[in-house]
Order: C-alpha cells, then structure tokens, then sequence
C-alpha cells in the first residue's frame, strides 16, 4: 500500500514537474507567438478574407462595408491578358532557369568533390558569396553590365559582334535575368550537391572502376541514382524561390519591356500598388496554390524514389 501511494505521488510530481516546464517554455515562446500572430498570422487571414471581396483604396475607411463576390476576384484573375502574360512569364523563368541552375550547381558540385584539391574552401566561398549579397546590388551590377555600352556589349565587340541592349530589347530581356538568377543561385545547390556527393562511399566508385566504367559511365549509372534526392531537393527549393521572382525584374527592367518580364509577384505588387487590393490578394493566392501544388508533385516524386 505504502509502495502504490508512494509510486502515485512520483507520478503526480512528474505531471506537475512536466506541466512546469511546458508553461516555462510557452512563456518563452509567448513573444515570437505574438509577433507572429499581430504580424503575420492576421495579416494573411485578413488577405484571405479580402480576396473574396470588392475591397478597393476607396474602402479603406469602410473596410467592413465591402460586398462578398465570391469567386469573382479569382476568375477575373484568370480573365486578365495581362495575368495570363505574367503567368507564362514565371514559368518560362521556371522551366528554362532550374535546369541551368540545377547544372552549374552539379557541375560546380562534381568539380569540388572531385577534380579541385588546392585551395577548395576558397572556391566555395567565391561560389557562395552572390548568394548572401544583397540581391537589389547584385541586380544593379548585372544591369549595368548588360547595358547596351556594358561589359558583355564591349567584348562582344572586340570579336567583332554588334551585342542587343540586352535589357531593353523584348526577346533578350528574360534571358538575361534568367542567368543572372542561375548565376547568383547556383552556389545554394552547389553546397546542397556537394553534401550529397560526399555521402556517397568511395568504394562504389572504386568498385565500378575495377569493372571497366569511365567517369562518365560512373556519374550516369552512380552519382545520378544515388544523387536522385538531393536533386529533387534542389529543384524544390528552386521552384518555391523562382515561382515568386519579383526583385530581379523589378530592379533591372521594371517588369518591361513590353510586359516581357513581368512576372506573378510584380503583378500582385502592382495590383496592390493600383489599389485593387482584393483582386490582388486574389491573384497571391493563385501564386500561393501553383506553389504548393508544384512542392507537393515534387515532394511524391521524392517520397516516392526513397521507397
């Protein structure tokens, strides 16, 4: 008897001790909760909100006066020629800027676990650093470089080709910022890639070598297999990250010329900026929806592959 009731006091002690230490910790938590909800939480729950509504500048004064429309906002999205521009845009960005980002990271990857010994770290360093620069000063070089009198235009001319202005000419403005961006992102996937190089064993290598395979065969039928979650990881996180591209246009052409680089986010930024803030929390939330439904085919395609 004594045992039991000596054995119910420890575990009411435990239960009290853990109940302790949960409110301690919500107490710690209590600051950043806050700021998340005044700052964040509300603000997205209020856009989701207004997007159902006719909610304009003129109704900031009367914002609970507003009319319900439903899904108006999100078909007159899709109505807009202009949104439908923005959004083939984002996906030319997308579609043709992963794989060439995805291949300078690889490739960078392979190179650092393989065929640079001498001075690795500093490579890295030098490869990383576009991504920890402020993205507005690397904009504002890449656009004078590609000015028409800029860097490119100058050496193309010393072998004797007359270069466009790159950023004002309507067929080379998306181009251009398409390998600015794969420049400046390709060191995230070259750290990424080069982790999961490194986790592959040698001796797979060592015993495809033995068997007759050259570099090339070894990559194909080795790195690529093994490398398969890495890989999806990467074109993960470069989705998410291309899908809502808005500074690098809105730096270096301001979403021209002739709407060529105007992309999803610009559009919500100058819808908001138009005043139609309904109709633009609207169009984020389309951004929103083409965002998780891309993450989530790519996280199956993963989750799948490791299976």
């Amino acid at each position: 008897m004594t045992t039991t009731t000596e054995g119910r006091r420890r575990l009411t002690a435990g239960a009290v001790h853990r109940r302790r230490q949960a409110l301690v910790a919500w107490l710690f938590a209590l600051p950043f909760v806050a700021v998340f909800a005044v700052f964040m939480l509300g603000p997205l729950l209020a856009s989701f909100g207004m997007s159902f509504s006719d909610l304009t500048i003129r109704d900031i004064k009367t914002p609970f006066a507003v009319n319900f429309v439903g899904l108006e906002n999100f078909t007159g999205v899709f109505q807009d020629e202009l949104f439908r521009k923005a959004l083939v845009n984002t996906f030319s960005f997308v579609l043709v800027g992963i794989p060439l980002t995805m291949v300078l990271g690889l490739a960078l990857a392979v190179a650092l676990n393989s065929g640079i010994e001498k001075f690795r770290s500093v490579f890295r360093v030098g490869f990383y650093t576009p991504v920890v620069t402020s993205i507005v000063a690397v904009a504002v070089v890449w656009r004078f470089i590609l000015q028409d009198s800029g860097l490119v235009n100058t050496v193309l001319g010393w072998v004797g080709i007359d270069g466009p202005d790159w950023l004002n000419d309507s067929t080379w403005a998306m181009p251009s910022i398409i390998v600015m961006a794969a420049w400046r992102n390709m060191g995230t996937l070259m750290i990424i890639f080069l982790a999961g190089l490194q986790a592959i064993p040698r001796d797979v290598y060592e015993a495809a070598e033995v068997d007759g395979a050259g570099a090339w065969r070894r990559f194909r039928s080795i790195t690529v297999p093994l490398m398969r979650p890495t890989l999806l990881l990467g074109a993960v996180l470069l989705s998410v990250g291309f899908l809502q591209v808005f500074e690098e246009p809105f730096v270096m052409t301001k979403g021209g010329p002739v709407n060529s680089t105007l992309t999803i986010s610009y559009y919500v930024y100058n819808q908001f900026g138009y005043g139609n803030y309904a109709f633009a929390s609207a169009a984020a939330y389309v951004l929103f929806a083409l965002i998780a439904a891309l993450a989530a085919v790519q996280f199956r395609l993963l989750r799948s592959k490791e299976d």
